[in-house]
């Protein structure tokens, strides 16, 4: 695995790509945000109630920055990429509501999820809500094209929280079998939020799709990371309480390469942690012990580090300029972050 060099990330924490890609949007992002604000109202006072505790917890909004930075780097009409952006936004938070409600997690972004303050029902409705403001907001843009990016990402994105569902406590899943649910569930957002711009822009179809495969691999890169971060990670950093995937049964790339290599005694371990769902305290940390005995965590960040160089690779075609250096080194930034 590439460690990043200590010098560079102490750089980065300071002027991360992510902050340069803030202040280059930052007037955009404003216009955004007035967005966001504006189609979550309702005379429902607990919709925008619940929907503001949600996006006032904060949250990267890398994705819909990334819809930014490509309508920058592609000159769009920004007025319609606005109301793209914030689509996107909607989209990602209408599945944290369900995904908290599935996976009953207790914390989200360093506060109570959601749904243990306002009930399951609430923030399954609230995130249909939103789902339904998002379309209206696709709407905007005019594009029937883009219209269609969006609605099939969000028909991937459930059928990959579905998959996930139908992986989670089996040992017999495969990498294979993960790399499909992290497609669908992460890297379909984040290709569609990188691809509509273009598309809006009129972009030749060679850029067009080197922002998708940026998009995507960018997202897979991000979502190993995820899952590496929940068995390494300070809980206070990283804004959500790890070993979750550990507890929930989760099938994630640091356990499935730690069973890869599990001994008799190992594989009887993880049996009856995460198939047959009986934990006790402890059980974590030998879960630790195990997945760094068998360096899965170097594994996964490998397999993170190959799929960031293919999202800068990706970038091959689009024109040289600020925006594009800054969303190749985003690449890197994705995967040596701590949060």
């Amino acid at each position: 695995m590439q460690i990043l060099k200590k010098e560079h990330a102490e750089m980065n924490a300071v002027h991360s790509p992510l902050e340069r890609l803030s202040v280059m949007a930052d007037v955009d992002m404003r216009a955004v945000n007035a967005l966001i604000l504006e189609y979550m109202q309702s005379d429902v006072p607990l919709i925008p109630k619940l929907a503001q505790y949600l996006i006032a917890a904060g949250g990267k909004r890398i994705r819909p920055l990334m819809t930014l930075a490509s309508g920058q780097l592609f000159e769009a009409d920004m007025s319609k990429v606005h109301y793209l952006a914030a689509a996107v936004e909607f989209i990602h938070t209408a599945t944290l509501l369900h995904d908290d409600v599935v996976d009953e997690s207790e914390e989200r972004r360093g506060q109570k999820a959601a749904n243990l303050i306002f009930g399951n029902q609430a923030s399954v409705l609230v995130g249909d809500f939103l789902f339904s403001k998002s379309f209206q907001m696709m709407v905007e843009s005019g594009s029937l094209d883009v219209l269609r990016i969006l609605s099939e990402a969000s028909a991937i994105i459930a059928k990959g929280e579905v998959l996930q569902l139908s992986t989670t406590n089996d040992l017999e899943t495969t990498l294979d079998d993960y790399m499909k649910v992290i497609e669908s569930k992460t890297a379909a957002l984040f290709s569609a939020a990188c691809e509509v711009a273009p598309v809006l822009a009129g972009a030749p179809e060679d850029q067009i799709r080197a922002m998708y495969d940026y998009g995507k691999n960018l997202g897979i890169a991000f979502q190993i990371t995820d899952d590496a971060l929940d068995y390494s990670a300070n809980q206070e950093k990283l804004g959500k309480a790890i070993g979750d995937d550990f507890r929930e049964g989760k099938m994630t790339a640091p356990v499935i390469f730690a069973i890869q290599e599990a001994n008799k005694e190992e594989r009887i371990f993880w049996k009856r942690t995460l198939e047959n769902k009986v934990q006790s305290e402890g059980d974590f940390k030998t879960a630790l012990e195990i997945i760094s005995k068998h360096k899965a965590l170097d594994q996964a960040m490998d397999l993170a580090q190959d799929y960031a160089e293919k999202a800068k690779n990706s970038l091959a075609p689009v024109r040289p300029c600020e925006t594009k250096n800054i969303l190749s080194e985003l690449a890197d930034f994705t995967i040596s972050r701590e949060t």
